[in-house]
């Protein structure tokens, strides 16, 4: 995935100042075909940076905190790769934890998780089934968007191919 920031010179017109692949990317190899990648992020009351400079190495929380956002684009395999025998959901967590601190602890053994957060989501690829409390999944597919009010879901690829979305997260104060 290709990842262009612009940015301004110094005489303050507007430039490119990167081009080139997502730096904070990770391919898992507890679950093949699970990548997670965090092309951008900002911080609360943050101003932009004029010059590009790339804010992803300074995240300790893929959690953004209220009026900060992470853009955050994930591709999910096949639910079938958590059903082979060699899976060790273990191994999965851990690498989850070490990849995304602060959202992987609020995930739940089958999944759902519920993050004090507005999130943007649009399908870029494939079809994924968005599930709620009540049991009732949404099937999304290519250019489809949801967004989600901080509500407890989680994403099922009952597919045969991977799925990649792209989801914008914006930390708020979310109440029942």
């Amino acid at each position: 995935m290709r990842r262009v920031v612009t940015g301004h010179d110094e005489n303050g017109k507007s430039v490119v100042v990167s081009d080139g692949p997502v730096p904070r990317s990770r391919e898992f190899t507890s679950l093949p075909g699970w990548v997670s990648r965090l092309p951008w992020a900002t911080e609360p009351g943050e101003r932009v940076s004029r010059t590009g400079e790339d804010p992803t190495p300074k995240v300790t929380s893929l959690l953004p905190a209220p009026g900060g956002t992470r853009f955050i684009v994930l591709t999910f395999p096949p639910h079938t790769a958590m059903a082979d025998p060699a899976f060790d959901p273990v191994a999965f967590d851990r690498e989850q934890r070490a990849d995304s601190p602060g959202l992987a602890e609020l995930i739940e053994p089958d999944g759902m998780h519920t993050t004090p957060t507005v999130d943007y989501g649009i399908v870029l690829q494939g079809e994924i089934a968005l599930e709620l409390d009540d049991g009732h999944r949404t099937l999304l597919s290519a250019g489809d968007i949801v967004i989600q009010n901080g509500t407890r879901h989680a994403w099922r690829n009952h597919g045969d191919q991977p799925v990649t979305m792209a989801f914008v997260l914006v930390g708020a104060e979310c109440g029942r």
